[in-house]
């Protein structure tokens, strides 16, 4: 059973956490390419966030929304 786990232990750290050692080695290269990556998801963040405030504002402005005061029973 030992070897199982020193198996799986050997798959992370030889295969699965090897391009993070690449990063890791970039940073001392060049601090802006190794969060490339960081840069990528906040772009993403961003985008998805205009789109979900467009689509609120979309929503609001046709009306669908219930906005009456008795809408939740503890209002």
């Amino acid at each position: 059973m030992k070897s199982f786990f020193e198996g799986i232990q050997d798959f992370f750290t030889a295969i699965l956490f090897n391009p993070l050692d690449h990063v890791r080695a970039l940073e001392l290269k060049s601090w802006w390419m190794a969060n490339t990556v960081n840069f990528i998801f906040i772009i993403i963040g961003f985008v998805a966030a205009i789109y979900w405030i467009y689509q609120l504002k979309i929503f609001d402005d046709r009306g669908e929304e219930n906005k009456d005061i008795s809408s939740h029973s503890f209002l």
